[in-house]
């Protein structure tokens, strides 16, 4: 057995480094097309190290970004050639390929980067981090309460950009001697402004249940993921019943530690394809798409696990369950919205249907919903968390020009007394 694991490791080991060596080609060839940027041209850079199999978490800030970009140039520096190939692909925002630390020192160099923003914690950001004289900026990829959350390695950075009161609280309750009101600031959720997509199916009078799993987790205190314990006997009964519609939406990530969480999001996937070829008006639909938005504002019910996308639906005030972990070591944060959350347990996935019924006529539940959404978003009023994202950003660019002078000031001073002593 373990020559056969180590046989299907190496085999693993052997495509990765042929599909990272023709995606580093087809990068080279893809920017040897665009025209170079121009020296001292960018003031805002998103630094990305991950492959494209993260490409989640950059997607989700694609379109406030681009807004940004409208008075502050951004650009995003990609360290792996399949993010890069990735990024490029989409197309949404200039890319920058640094594959070695030389790349990124000549490409720093080149431009007037003032404010670097991080949307994960990869270990390779502490290559950035080498670089003073510009704010070093924690931005996410999701408001949530995992314990990702709460890591020590906030305090690596400058400042973080974080959604609202609760975010706060959570920082406040777990981190030592950390300054929450020197180094964070609050910005709601941007991303909810720019909800994208259309609605693949017609509008009609089936009840839509988006199912939105997260991945398996590599540890067993991240064990939050439920596809493998709820998701095939929820979606059997969405999918049989005439009444319902489901959006299934799995994270990119599923099946990438554990093969049966793998195997059982195929079988769904294979399940909604057989449910639709035997009611063609049943549009049930398997979502890999990158747009995220449409299916949060359509879906008379979300079933999520504790992941981000309990606060993104959290946002839109619609009615909510969370997957309760089978694995009992998961770590869950009660502090929050969880202590008040209705909880989906692994035996009773199978009584979806009757379980969306009842909370659709459920009032006090959405009341309960906004009044939470007031306390991890602040003011969800359309447009008011970008506006909080640029005066962000606006701030930091104010900070950095002062320390910039005092820099030129001290340099100056310690130039006139090497002269005077001269």
């Amino acid at each position: 057995m373990a020559i056969i694991t180590d046989a299907r490791k190496a085999v693993h080991l052997v495509r990765r480094a042929i599909a990272n060596r023709s995606a580093h080609l087809d990068v080279r060839r893809s920017l040897a097309r665009l025209p170079r940027p121009p020296r001292k041209h960018y003031r805002v850079a998103v630094y990305f190290a991950d492959g494209d199999v993260n490409m989640y978490q950059m997607r989700q800030w694609y379109k406030p970004l681009q807004k940004l970009a409208e008075t502050w140039p951004v650009v995003v520096i990609s360290r792996s050639a399949t993010g890069a190939q990735a990024l490029l692909a989409d197309g949404a925002l200039p890319v920058a390929f640094a594959p070695s630390v030389r790349a990124l020192e000549q490409f720093v160099a080149a431009q007037d980067i003032r404010v670097v923003l991080y949307v994960n914690q990869n270990t390779r950001n502490f290559q950035m981090f080498r670089y003073g004289h510009r704010w070093h900026v924690f931005i996410n990829h999701g408001e949530s309460d995992k314990m990702y959350m709460t890591t020590n390695q906030f305090k690596a950075y400058d400042y973080a950009l974080i959604a609202g009161d609760a975010a706060r609280e959570r920082l406040g309750r777990v981190l030592w001697d950390y300054d929450l009101d020197a180094r964070t600031i609050e910005i709601g959720r941007p991303q909810a402004d720019h909800y994208s997509g259309t609605l693949p199916y017609p509008q009609d009078d089936r009840t839509v249940v988006l199912y939105a799993p997260t991945w398996e987790g590599d540890r067993p205190a991240a064990h939050y993921g439920s596809i493998a314990t709820h998701g095939e006997a929820l979606a059997a009964a969405v999918l049989a019943s005439p009444r319902h519609r489901l959006i299934y939406r799995p994270h990119p990530r599923s099946g990438v530690v554990d093969r049966a969480y793998g195997e059982a999001n195929r079988r769904i996937v294979a399940a909604i394809g057989a449910a639709n070829a035997a009611d063609p008006s049943a549009h049930h639909v398997f979502d890999d798409g990158p747009d995220l938005g449409w299916q949060l504002a359509a879906a008379d019910l979300a079933v999520v696990d504790i992941s981000a996308m309990v606060y993104d639906r959290l946002a839109a005030d619609k009615p909510l369950l969370v997957t309760r972990p089978a694995d009992p070591a998961a770590l869950i944060d009660t502090g929050g919205y969880l202590s008040d959350a209705e909880w989906l347990e692994a035996s009773d996935a199978g009584g979806i249907v009757e379980i969306a019924d009842r909370i659709a006529a459920d009032p006090e539940a959405t009341a309960r919903l906004q009044g939470w959404s007031r306390h991890y978003f602040g003011d969800t009023t359309p447009g008011a968390a970008t506006a909080r994202f640029h005066a962000a950003i606006e701030l930091l660019m104010q900070r950095w020009s002062e320390w910039d002078a005092r820099t030129v000031t001290v340099a100056d001073e310690a130039d006139e007394a090497e002269f005077d002593d001269a």
